[in-house]
């Protein structure tokens, strides 16, 4: 399966730099990552705040920040958060730029807490406790992007193709085994140029006086689809000692649904009959499921009636991944293509699909924040999130014994570093009414790049409280940038996408009192 990975690893290190493709083309560092990154998450009114609520409390987003703020909570709530998400890509290659974008519904946030509080009469020091229930998104990974251009002849795919220190390796070790990578479906599309049996090289499959070098300029075309999300059910309690210390502790279950899908097609621009050659079309498809557990504690410290401390520490996540790959490549040709005695005018080939399973253990985090309460007219409030992704790991499955992610693990240690994410917000409270806005920075987890990768949320909302409900809406606008290389040559010519996505996020949450 990690053989089967070479290619879609290379295709998703544009969370990695195209420097460091080919380092990350064999491996899982990438999934690594992706798994363990998160986003700003919750109901619409932390969201409007930019996330920052470790020190805020009093809302169901606490069960994923920090479960001491359900000690806040005066009375039990129940809300319901649906969401929207517009998501725009412009992605730069082969000296064009292409606009795509991917929208989605979904559920941000759902849940109940109820509230259990001492009479004011009663002088016990504990005044109360909460106990919530929630589900939260904490991850998406709904995007599209497509490139399209004609790329020097150097660096189009059939030079992959073409490539002795590339393609011949890889391709002759899996004759004798099937079509288990690229090369080896090239080989069985008929697109290598050279095969070897026996240690010696042979005649060209096609049996073309020149090299694919020769076929002209082609047009390139690739899109590239996500789908998915991470979601965390959470239940957790939080108590109130004398109103002044809040502490709480919360579980986590988190479910990962992550899919990719990319196709490739490859055509002459202009047909010159000097080979067979016409067009292919390279498809991949990757399933990803799992689920895992963690922890976390916290404490809120009210220091008086205007400023109150928060921390938080949630463990590693432990999370049971299960995989499925497959990929099928396609050859058209201008004129019939005779192999021993079959004649092909296409000729397709797929390495079937291959289910893997593996375990990954995401890094832990500290979390802390202080909010300032200005009288009845709102508050500002802030926090700092530690996680180091360099210590991420990759084990293996009781199924997969066989497996060693060593290399795997070395490379996470040598690409990642630990990251600071900041998030900050305010609310203004008029009367019944709340306007809000937030902005969060997640630092960049790369050792060494090219570019920065630091991802950047501007947040904004407002809301309406009555006695038994309440109403808020929040909108996110996050940007991020990564590189994208379809294919690796061993030449400096391996083909680089500049990736610019954007993505607005709407939600609404309905909350009810009792």
């Amino acid at each position: 399966m990690k053989n089967l990975k070479y290619w879609l690893a290379v295709a998703f290190a544009g969370q990695a730099s195209y420097g460091f493709a080919q380092q990350v083309a064999q491996g899982y560092q990438v999934d690594a990552l992706r798994f363990s990154q998160t986003q700003p998450s919750g109901t619409a009114r932390t969201l409007g705040i930019g996330g920052a609520n470790v020190a805020v409390g009093a809302d169901l987003s606490s069960l994923v920040t920090n479960p001491a703020g359900l000690g806040l909570y005066q009375r039990s709530e129940f809300s319901f958060t649906p969401g929207l998400g517009l998501g725009n890509t412009d992605a730069s290659g082969f000296g064009t730029t292409t606009t795509d974008s991917r929208n989605s519904l979904h559920i941000a946030s759902l849940g109940a807490a109820f509230v259990r509080r001492r009479p004011d009469t009663d002088n016990n020091a504990w005044r109360g406790g909460t106990f919530a229930i929630g589900f939260n998104r904490t991850n998406d990974y709904n995007q599209r992007f497509r490139y399209r251009g004609q790329p020097d002849p150097s660096q189009d795919i059939l030079q992959r193709f073409n490539d002795p220190e590339i393609s011949v390796a890889n391709a002759e070790q899996q004759f004798s085994s099937g079509y288990r990578n690229l090369d080896g479906l090239a080989y069985g599309a008929l697109l290598t140029d050279y095969f070897y049996t026996n240690a010696q090289r042979q005649d060209s499959v096609l049996g073309l006086s020149t090299p694919f070098g020769d076929t002209g300029q082609l047009t390139q075309d690739e899109t590239v689809l996500t789908t998915g999300s991470q979601t965390q059910f959470d239940f957790g309690y939080g108590a109130s000692y004398r109103d002044r210390l809040y502490v709480g502790g919360a579980i986590g279950i988190v479910s990962t649904r992550y899919n990719s899908t990319s196709t490739l097609t490859a055509s002459e621009a202009t047909p010159d009959g000097n080979t067979a050659f016409n067009s292919l079309t390279y498809r991949e498809i990757l399933e990803t499921r799992g689920n895992g557990i963690n922890a976390r504690i916290g404490a809120i410290y009210r220091f008086n009636d205007a400023v109150r401390f928060g921390a938080s520490i949630q463990t590693p996540t432990l999370t049971t991944l299960s995989e499925t790959y497959s990929s099928a490549l396609s050859a058209n040709f201008d004129r019939p293509v005779r192999v021993g005695n079959q004649s092909y005018t296409s000729r397709e080939v797929s390495t079937g699909a291959t289910p893997f399973e593996y375990l990954l253990t995401s890094p832990f985090r500290a979390s802390g924040g202080v909010t300032a309460v200005i009288g009845k007219y709102g508050f500002l409030t802030g926090d700092v999130e530690y996680v180091n992704y360099s210590q991420a790991r990759l084990n293996t499955s009781e199924n997969q014994v066989d497996n060693d992610f060593g290399p795997d693990n070395t490379a996470i240690k040598s690409l990642y570093q630990s990251a600071v994410n900041v998030r900050v917000g305010g609310e203004l409270r008029l009367d019944v009414f709340r306007l809000r806005a937030g902005y969060a920075r997640y630092g960049d987890a790369y050792r060494q790049s090219d570019f920065d990768r630091t991802q950047n949320y501007y947040t904004g909302g407002a809301g309406i409280r009555q006695n038994n409900f309440f109403l808020d809406v929040a909108g996110v606008y996050g940007t991020s940038k990564r590189f994208y290389s379809p294919y690796t040559l061993s030449t400096n010519n391996t083909p680089v996408v500049s990736v610019d996505a954007t993505r607005f996020t709407t939600t609404v949450t309905a909350g009810f009192l009792f």
